[in-house]
C-alpha cells in the first residue's frame, strides 16, 4: 500500500490562499455529486476536489445514451443533471471539516443568475473557491459563453462582484484563440484558470446510420485530448501570470509531469477514474515521488515551468 505521509510533503501545493496536500484534483463531472464519495476521494489520495457543475435550479439532462467509451476517451452529453444549488449545498454540508478544499463547480444561463448564486456561496464557508463553468460543449446557452471575450469578461465581473472567494474560470478548447478568452477572464477578475474542458465531438452507429449519443453532439475527454489539453495549458502561461489547472486525458505520473512543465499549477483528473476507479490517484502520486527522487528534485516546484524556459 502507497504511504500517502511519505509521499506527499514533496508535492503540496500552495495556490489562491489554498493548500492542496497534492497536485491531483478530482475534475468536476467526475463522482462530484454526493458528499460520501466525495469524502472516499479524499480519502484515496486526491489533493483537493471540483464538484460536479450546479446550477441555480435542479436540471434534468439530456435522455440516454449520454455517455460512449470510444476506447481512447469517452465521448458524453450529460447536459448538466444536478439537484440545485440550495439543495447541493445541504449534501456538502456534512463535509464540514474536510481537510482538502472543495471546489464547487458551477454554470449560469444568466448573469442574474450569477448574482443570486455568489450571494448565496458567499458566506457557505464549507467551499474554499468556485470553478465557473462557461464551456460545457453540449448545453446550448452555456457553450456559447465560452467563445465570446466579451462575455467571459462580463460573467466573472458579475461573479466576482457577489462573490467573496477565489474564482476559476474553466475554458472551452473549442475556440480559434484560447489565449484571448483566458486574457478575458482575467480582465474580469478570474483567480484561476482551468484548461481545458471537453473537445466538442461526435460519434455515429454505423449499423443504424445515426448519431450514437441522444444529444448528437458531446465532449470528448482522456488520453485523446491531453496533447491539445497541454498545448493550451502552455499558450496561457507563456503569456499570462496566472494560476492555471491542467485538466484533459492525464492517466499516468508522466502525464502529470508534462502538464506541470507546461505551466500547470495542478491537474484535475477525470476520465481516469471512470476507467481505473479511486486507486489511480495512489498510482499516480507514487509514480510522481518516484520521477523527483530519481532525477534529484525536492519537490514539484521545481519542474513546473520547465518547457518555458529556453
Amino acid at each position: 500500500m502507497t504511504d500517502l505521509a511519505s509521499i506527499e510533503p514533496m508535492l503540496k501545493v500552495e495556490t489562491l490562499g489554498l493548500r492542496f496536500r497534492n497536485p491531483l484534483i478530482l475534475a468536476a463531472g467526475i463522482l462530484g455529486l454526493t458528499a460520501p464519495i466525495l469524502k472516499r476521494v479524499i480519502e484515496s489520495g486526491a489533493g483537493g476536489v471540483v464538484t460536479k457543475s450546479i446550477g441555480l435550479k435542479p436540471r434534468k439532462g439530456h435522455p440516454n445514451p449520454t455517455v460512449v467509451d470510444l476506447g481512447f476517451g469517452l465521448l458524453n452529453s450529460m447536459g448538466l443533471p444536478n439537484p440545485g444549488l440550495e439543495e447541493f449545498m445541504k449534501e456538502l454540508e456534512t463535509l464540514r471539516g474536510l481537510e482538502a478544499p472543495i471546489i464547487l463547480s458551477i454554470y449560469a444561463f444568466s448573469e442574474d443568475e450569477l448574482v443570486e448564486i455568489g450571494r448565496i456561496v458567499s458566506d457557505f464557508n464549507v467551499v474554499s473557491a468556485v470553478e465557473l463553468n462557461v464551456s460545457c460543449p453540449h448545453v446550448d446557452g452555456i457553450s456559447e459563453i465560452a467563445k465570446n471575450p466579451v462575455l467571459v469578461e462580463s460573467y466573472v465581473q458579475t461573479l466576482k462582484r457577489h462573490l467573496d472567494k477565489p474564482v476559476i474560470v474553466k475554458l472551452s478548447p473549442n475556440v480559434s484563440d484560447i489565449v484571448r478568452i483566458a486574457e478575458a477572464a482575467v480582465d474580469g477578475g478570474a483567480d484561476a484558470l482551468t484548461a481545458i474542458n471537453t473537445v466538442r465531438a461526435m460519434s455515429i452507429d454505423i449499423e443504424v446510420g445515426r448519431p450514437v449519443l441522444a444529444g448528437i453532439f458531446g465532449g470528448l475527454s482522456g488520453p485523446a485530448i491531453r496533447p491539445i489539453a497541454v498545448r493550451c495549458v502552455y499558450e496561457i502561461t507563456e503569456s499570462l501570470n496566472v494560476p492555471v489547472f491542467g485538466c484533459g486525458g492525464i492517466e499516468t505520473a508522466h502525464d502529470v509531469i508534462e502538464f506541470l512543465m507546461a505551466g500547470a499549477t495542478a491537474v484535475q483528473l477525470g476520465s481516469v477514474i471512470a476507467r481505473g476507479g479511486l486507486r489511480v490517484f495512489k498510482r499516480i502520486l507514487k509514480g510522481l515521488r518516484d520521477f523527483l527522487e530519481e532525477r534529484g528534485y525536492s519537490s514539484i516546484d521545481e519542474v513546473r515551468g520547465l518547457a518555458h524556459r529556453r
